[in-house]
């Protein structure tokens, strides 16, 4: 049996190692170690919670045993897909680097820039990152990855699932052709494959188990339950996994529980909370230092229960966990393998409950189709039943006074109502008017188009000092009288019509004169 001693490892990492409590490497660590030691790129295809981490690590770090690093050039690059992938990688290089002077930076997310700014420009042998956040750094202007002779992809199918696919392709162009890559994932895409094809050399391709395979240190069962009502669905699916906890008993010392989306797994941990489960929600829209205390408290033992969304299953190294619960079914098939590889690791016994509707039934048979095998059908605990809240019918609607109601209440009015005949007119009524008093005629008022001229023509008076006095003439005194009687006088033509007459201007009487000829 090959040993870590048979590896030609530094010796510095060896007894790192060995303080550890490891003495033989997992098969991927085997196969893959030998090669990225000669230099060449490696492309590991393994299932989760094999070891993947120390597969490329401890080779790393005896390549860079050699060397000086230089301010804002790291020498090899990590990528990882999550903050915690890459807060755990940051771990494992604490741990088996302890013994040497490599220096190390973290680029991830929810963190200062200054302090990451701040071990870049004193220069670090490793750089761990996310890619968002290493390419925030580059296009400050505050990292140079010209001087990487060691590239590691971490999980890259779940690079791909996260669209993190474009962002590795430039990350790959920003650095030397002649670099060493070393490209780990637990299942191959084809758009993965592409990328492989096109940045990696001639590699070593490590394939110790089929892809999208899970461990058969892993018991899986699979609880289908059928919900009275369809709203309550997610109801009924917490009731059955608050029965199936307590039916584990003290077999499930602790769990992961895994849901779709982040309002659920919200809601499923207060829910467990409020019934006296230990439990805290962990995914991407908390702050980083509240994931990392949560995951510490998991790790640790002081926290039994943790609820999280996918971004706790892709390469989480907790070893002691016992079980696992898909609170939902999920809707991408190798999201199930890398749920249930979180039980299970490094030779342990795990088991793996999956509750599950009849709607979910396309993404159980996309699963099935992936793993190639049928995840056993297991039983609803006994004496187990929904609550009465859970079973009630649902509530009638009451109906709302829109306009198919109305339309309906419409229909069936008329159809009571008797028929006339359209000629038929319905009787007035006389409506009895009281008779209006008469106004004298000194109390009638002028008409408006009166009273507006009279307006006007105070202005004009107002405007004209030297003419107040004057009398107005003819023409302006029409302005006083209402309209009909201006009509009125029109009509009798009595006023003599005011033209030019003889005094018609000389220059009117003019005519032009003749064109010259030519």
């Amino acid at each position: 049996m090959t040993k870590f001693t048979d590896l030609k490892l530094d010796a510095r990492v060896l007894q790192a190692i060995a303080e550890a409590g490891y003495e033989t490497p997992t098969p991927i660590q085997a196969g893959a170690i030998p090669h990225a030691l000669e230099g060449r790129d490696v492309l590991g295809i393994a299932q989760t919670g094999t070891g993947k981490t120390a597969s490329f690590t401890l080779p790393m770090i005896t390549l860079l045993g050699r060397g000086r690093a230089r301010a804002r050039m790291p020498r090899s690059l990590v990528l990882a897909p999550t903050r915690e992938l890459a807060a755990q990688v940051a771990e494992n290089f604490d741990i088996y680097a302890k013994h040497t002077k490599l220096t190390k930076a973290l680029l991830i997310g929810g963190v200062s820039f200054a302090d990451q700014d701040k071990l870049i420009d004193r220069g670090v042998d490793v750089l761990i990152a996310t890619p968002g956040r290493l390419l925030d750094h580059f296009e400050r202007g505050k990292l140079l990855l010209t001087g990487v002779q060691i590239m590691v992809v971490d999980e890259a199918d779940r690079m791909l699932d996260m669209g993190f696919i474009p962002d590795i392709e430039r990350i790959f162009q920003l650095t030397p052709f002649t670099r060493q890559t070393l490209f780990f994932s637990a299942t191959m895409a084809p758009e993965i494959e592409r990328i492989t094809n096109t940045f990696l050399h001639s590699p070593a391709r490590i394939e110790v188990a089929r892809q999208a395979t899970t461990s058969e240190t892993i018991e899986q069962r699979l609880i289908e339950i059928t919900p009275a009502r369809k709203d309550q669905s997610a109801k009924a699916k917490r009731e059955l996994l608050r029965a199936l906890i307590q039916a584990e008993g003290d077999a499930c010392t602790n769990a992961i529980l895994f849901c779709n989306r982040k309002s659920e797994v919200d809601i499923l941990a207060k829910s467990l909370k409020t019934h006296g489960f230990d439990a805290a929600p962990i995914h991407g829209d908390l702050d980083q230092s509240q994931r990392m205390k949560t995951l510490d408290g998991f790790r640790d033992g002081t926290l039994r229960f943790l609820v999280a969304s996918d971004v706790a299953a892709r390469g989480l190294d907790i070893p002691a966990v016992s079980h696992v619960f898909n609170f939902d079914v999920p809707s991408h098939a190798e999201d199930y393998v890398h749920r249930i590889g979180r039980t299970g690791r490094a030779g342990r016994k795990g088991v793996a409950i999956t509750i599950a509707t009849p709607g979910d039934k396309k993404f159980l048979d996309a699963i099935e189709s992936l793993v190639k095998k049928e995840i056993p059908r297991g039983a609803i605990p006994e004496g187990f039943a929904l609550s009465e809240a859970a079973q009630k019918p649902p509530r009638p609607r009451p109906e709302k006074p829109g306009r198919d109601s109305a339309r309906r209440g419409g229909r069936e009015d008329r159809r009571d109502r008797p028929v006339k005949p359209h000629n038929e007119v319905a009787p007035m009524q006389a409506l009895e008017v009281e008779p209006v008093p008469s106004r004298p005629e000194a109390e009638v008022p002028a008409p408006r188009e009166a009273r507006n001229e009279d307006r006007r023509e105070e202005r004009r008076e107002e405007r004209r000092p030297d003419r107040r006095e004057e009398p107005r003439p003819e023409s302006r005194a029409k302005g006083d009288q209402p309209r009909r009687d201006r009509r009125r006088d029109d009509d009798r033509r009595d006023t003599p019509v005011v033209g030019m007459g003889d005094h018609v201007p000389d220059f009117l009487m003019r005519g032009l004169p003749k064109r010259a000829e030519n």
